[in-house]
């Protein structure tokens, strides 16, 4: 067989990036540029690696990343070959974004919204989730599911979930101090309801999740905003707070990808945090709202997987795994009499959750369809970040500051100069844009906004990012 491409590559050791990735991002690049194009053969890993002078299994590392992604396929005893549905912009995207460029008037048809980081609901694994659900109906509902099940959900789902955070997330929790709400926002309510009482406060990380905060004052407990920069909340800040303020209960953080701004807490500060929470008898609040989609070698572990902290509630969903209106959250604690107070709230206002539902996506999870979805989710949305971030130095880069981030479905866009974010977002709606206005992350004045791509469709964003980026500069 003819085999008439050849990888151009050299092995640069100054660079802080593994010889498998270089060549894997080698072979993307000369996918992107047409050199390598859908149905060409890729040289067997024992050529390539006889070719570069490099041990065989790294060529095969190279190829693994390759076909995770989706670059590329493989064919069983024929080799490896360039995929013919690739994840690049072609043609004709190109062409639509040079018109757009031409004329960068309003976008004519349905309103671009970029919300706070919704997934894309066109790769939900809609089709498995609904044989799965009429299967478990058909088996089992007459018999076992007719009936109220426990507060705290099924138990061989929370056995499920507590299997994931301690494998996955280095965390030593059973099911037994697992509770599976509807949604995250369910849990952040349920927590607030248990834990806090008027006359209560509570820091939280400014700017911050809003939705959070109104279910902490709603329990009667007051705020303590607390700044963040480039390593997270401010520890400094949190030290002055804990020495001038009593019956502080509890601290809200989105360590993993802070929220909205996207940068990761610290280990020093995360080190830190844990001494003063246990020190002060103050239970952490961990929200880990996009854990599943990191594009590195794994996610940074939660802080509640630390055995050092004492009191802690960690917060996560299955909303954006599985399917966007799939309303499957969950909470985790050691604090048995706090759990006792969630489940008697939890009967009061839900009976309990929908207990085929989650048998549904058990089955799904141990099929390894859930898996399989997450595999190619990450690759989808990792193929989008490089795209946004590729837009974002093309049209942005001299009116704004941005960094592309490790995971998650979003980027924090912070303009070089103050914008009046009044008449940003008013001119930006004139043209069919949506984005969430600052003071949707603060009650002070912020800076900065949040660009999610996950349910922001590619033609979506290449017609409306030069858009922003004009208005900005009209603002400036």
């Amino acid at each position: 067989m003819l085999r008439p491409w050849k990888l151009e590559f050299e092995i640069d050791k100054k660079l802080d990036k593994a010889v498998y990735l270089q060549i894997a991002d080698t072979i993307i690049g000369d996918i992107r540029s047409g050199r390598l194009k859908p149905g060409d053969t890729l040289p067997g890993s024992r050529n390539l690696a006889t070719m570069l002078k490099i041990n065989r299994n790294t060529v095969v590392e190279a190829y693994q990343v390759l076909l995770n992604e989706e670059w590329v396929i493989s064919k069983e005893r024929k080799g490896i070959f360039v995929s013919d549905q690739l994840p690049v912009l072609h043609k004709n995207r190109i062409e639509r974004l040079s018109a757009v460029l031409a004329n960068p008037g309003p976008i004519q048809g349905t309103m671009i919204h970029f919300d706070d980081g919704h997934p894309d609901s066109n790769i939900a694994p809609v089709t498995e989730l609904a044989r799965a659900y009429r299967q478990i109906f058909g088996i089992k509902a007459k018999w076992q599911m007719m009936g109220y099940g426990d507060e705290h959900g099924d138990i061989e789902f929370r056995k499920m979930i507590s299997q994931m955070l301690n494998h996955q997330r280095g965390m030593q929790i059973h099911e037994r101090e697992i509770s599976i709400t509807r949604g995250s926002q369910m849990a952040m309510f349920l927590t607030a309801q248990s834990l806090l009482t008027s006359g209560d406060y509570i820091i939280v990380e400014d700017p911050g999740y809003q939705p959070a905060w109104q279910a902490f004052e709603y329990a009667g407990a007051q705020l303590l905003p607390v700044s963040v920069d480039e390593e997270g909340i401010n520890i400094l800040a949190i030290e002055k707070i804990l020495s001038h303020h009593k019956n502080i209960k509890a601290i809200y953080i989105t360590p993993h990808r802070q929220y909205p701004t996207m940068v990761t807490l610290s280990l020093s500060r995360r080190l830190r945090l844990i001494e003063l929470a246990n020190q002060h008898n103050i239970t952490i609040i961990e929200d880990d709202y996009d854990n599943e989609f990191h594009f590195g070698y794994r996610p940074i572990l939660p802080i509640s997987s630390f055995p050092e902290l004492n009191h802690y509630v960690y917060v996560g969903t299955l909303s954006k795994v599985v399917a966007p209106a799939l309303r499957i959250g969950y909470l985790a604690t050691k604090n048995q009499d706090l759990l006792q107070k969630i489940g008697s709230l939890r009967k009061i206002i839900d009976v309990h959750g929908d207990v085929i539902m989650e048998q549904a996506v058990l089955q799904l999870i141990k099929e390894g369809a859930v898996k399989k979805h997450i595999r190619k989710a990450t690759a989808h949305y990792k193929n989008k970040r490089d795209f946004v971030y590729s837009l974002l130095n093309k049209h942005m880069k001299e009116v704004a500051h941005f960094t592309l981030p490790e995971g998650g479905l979003a980027f924090w866009i912070v303009p070089k100069t103050e914008l009046d974010w009044d008449k940003v977002t008013s001119s930006l709606l004139e043209k069919n844009i949506k984005i969430i206005h600052p003071k949707q992350y603060s009650r002070n004045k912020v800076n900065g906004f949040r660009l999610s791509y996950g349910s922001v469709s590619e033609e979506q964003l290449e017609q409306s990012i030069p858009i922003i980026a004009e208005v900005f500069n009209q603002y400036w």
